[in-house]
């Protein structure tokens, strides 16, 4: 400014300015520098404490490429995970198996556990490599291990139908069996550290780890053989009950757990033992012998009590059985239906008039008393309110009964039935008269009529309802008969049942009887078991392979017999059709394979598989039953 207002040394002014800002420039250049130098040194620095820190880690670890290759390891991984062992450059997924993408897995090597973390990252050369930390969760693994074997589980024991069998034996030789069974029931826990208790005569509770228990798991509880040694004043023998709760939170827990599963192995008949941990199914084992009859009948008066007051409080009764109705199923309906409406109860028997397996009992009822007794279930649905009681009768399971559609709407529900229960059984029924031992549900109805106080008699059709259903699941007296069953049939004729008439009812045609004959001559026998493939298009099917399945019994050396038919209808399906004579377990090999039924005679329904598939998962089961 002043060269420019005259003064011609005015521009030596700039001289000082110019120095200094070149001295200001000279000093951020070398600040500027020195500050890159502190990074890098910080860098190496970190670098450096970042090496000897990973060498230093308290457990192992290692980095390695794409193929496993270990490309860095440090002290620990070396010393005492690979036991000094050198791995530079050898391929570490070749010794140990590991995914190393995933982020965390345990692993177990030399008998120790380690938890892997995995961290994937890519080197300045862009090769792939993953940092792998090797945290030892022995001790603690150990630790959750005992744990585990250590939990308590609640096992309750109950002396099959031991009131009546005690009742007619000598003073003496109820003291020897109480010793026996005693001895036995310390036998139980001798060697598992748990602890026994006797709650009743017929009844123990015990506690146990659950390491003892699972070895009771797998050798199928001994205790069940054990018991059938002991022989009840020389005459009966003494089988057991178990029901086994495991997997609680508490200890209260698993005794719930354990009662269900003692309730579920008295409803299937006794001589077995049943398994419930927590949100998880049943399991069950045993179940050789057959039920033993009750002798007292304290339990049929008081459930005919209670049935008779479910009818009175009614406004109208549904009967209904199960899908495919046989003489049982159908003939107990239809007999209820005879003595409800002497109460003068309406009341309506539930079948599908074309899916049933009684069409000339149908057809006779309806002659002598009226088509008007019977419903369709579509009709069912759409008649019942809220105070219809509906009646379940031989049958148990949710998923066989005749109108799934028609229980769900029901607000009331009663059960009578025989079989074995099931898993998936009717939970809200009041009463749920089940008697196991019982030879059919007309058996059961029979009894039930006897304490009903009628005013009048049955009707004599009704009565031959009642008898051809005890006729068909005894086998004409022949199979789970007992004195009850023939006191029934008794009461029966002497209400005028024409036995002659119920004869007429399991006749067939020519055609039945023929081809019955060619499922026989065709059968496989696989060592004690008779296996029979069903033709295509044969009439009436279900009622000749269940026939046919009958006379396979017949053979020298088969315990047991199968027929396996595939039936056409909304969805085809493979039936098979399960007999023996009681010493093989056909309920348990059906129950295998989705479906149930009793000791001697079972049954199931697959879909989506041939009847050659079935026949071959059939026998696999057999295989494993052998």
């Amino acid at each position: 400014m002043l060269y420019w207002r005259g003064d011609s040394l005015g521009f030596l002014y700039c001289i000082p300015g110019a120095v200094s800002v070149g001295i200001g420039v000279c000093m951020l250049l070398y600040t500027r520098r020195n500050q890159l130098n502190y990074i890098a040194e910080l860098n190496e620095i970190s670098e450096n404490a970042q090496l000897a820190a990973l060498q230093q880690l308290p457990f192992g670890f290692c980095v390695i490429d794409a193929k496993g290759i270990v490309v860095e390891y440090n002290q620990s991984f070396r010393d005492e995970i690979m036991d000094g062992e050198d791995m530079f450059g050898r391929n570490l997924l070749e010794r140990i198996l590991f995914k190393p993408s995933d982020a965390e897995q345990i692993v177990t090597w030399k008998k120790r556990h380690y938890r892997l973390s995995s961290l994937p990252f890519e080197d300045e050369n862009g090769r792939k490599l993953t940092t792998v930390l090797w945290e030892d969760r022995t001790e603690l693994e150990s630790l959750r291990d005992t744990y585990r074997k250590t939990r308590p589980c609640v096992v309750l024991l109950v002396i099959d139908n031991y009131e009546d069998m005690i009742q007619n034996i000598k003073e003496s030789d109820r003291l020897a069996t109480g010793v026996s069974i005693e001895k036995l029931m310390e036998s139980f826990v001798a060697d598992t550290g748990g602890i026994l208790r006797r709650l009743k005569n017929d009844r123990f509770i015990a506690v146990l780890e659950d390491q003892y228990m699972q070895q009771i798991v797998a050798e199928k509880f001994p205790i069940l053989d054990a018991a059938r040694q002991i022989l009840m004043g020389g005459r009966d023998t003494v089988t057991l009950s178990i029901g086994v709760g495991q997997g609680g939170d508490t200890l209260q827990e698993c005794e719930q757990l354990a009662q269900q599963s003692l309730e579920m192995a008295l409803g299937r008949g006794g001589d077995q033992a049943a398994l419930k941990k927590k949100n998880e199914d049943f399991e069950f084992f045993g179940g050789k012998s057959q039920g033993i009859e009750k002798k007292s009948r304290v339990k049929t008066r008081a459930a005919a009590k209670m049935i008779r007051e479910q009818i009175q409080s009614s406004r109208k009764v549904f009967l209904m059985g199960h899908r495919y109705g046989d003489l049982d199923s159908i003939g107990g309906c239809c007999g209820l239906a005879g003595a409800i409406r002497i109460m003068d109860k309406p009341v309506r028997v539930v079948c599908d008039p074309k899916k049933n397996l009684s069409q000339q009992l149908i057809a006779l009822v309806k002659d002598e008393i009226g088509a008007s007794l019977f419903l369709t279930p579509e009709q069912a649905v759409d008649a019942i309110t809220d105070d219809t009681l509906l009646i379940i009768v031989d049958t148990n399971n949710k998923d066989i009964i005749e109108s799934p559609e028609l229980y769900q709407r029901a607000k009331r529900v009663v059960v009578i039935d025989h079989h074995r229960q099931s898993v998936n059984y009717v939970d809200n029924a009041v009463p749920f008269y089940h008697e196991p031992f019982a030879s059919s549900a007309c058996e059961m109805i029979t009894e039930l009529l006897q304490y009903f106080q009628l005013t009048s008699d049955l009707d004599p059709v009704l009565a031959e309802c009642l008898l051809a259903g005890i006729m068909l699941d005894t086998k004409n007296f022949v199979m789970r008969t007992g004195v009850r069953t023939f006191e029934a049939a008794a009461y029966l004729r002497k209400l005028k049942a024409d036995t002659i008439r119920v004869k007429g009812l399991f006749s067939g045609s020519i055609d039945a009887y023929r081809s019955r004959t060619e499922i026989v001559s065709s059968a496989e026998i696989f060592g004690r078991f008779a296996i029979a493939l069903v033709p295509e298009n044969t009439p009436d099917v279900r009622i000749v392979a269940s026939q046919a399945a009958d006379e396979l019994l017949n053979i020298t050396g088969v315990d047991a017999s199968f027929t396996i038919c595939k039936v056409k209808g909304k969805d085809e399906e493979v039936n098979i059709s399960a007999r023996s004579y009681g010493d093989v377990n056909v309920q348990v090999i059906m129950e295998q394979l989705g479906g149930g039924g009793h000791q001697s005679m079972a049954a199931t329904q697959i879909s989506g598989i041939t009847p050659e598939e079935a026949k071959q998962r059939l026998i696999a089961v057999l295989r494993e039953t052998e």
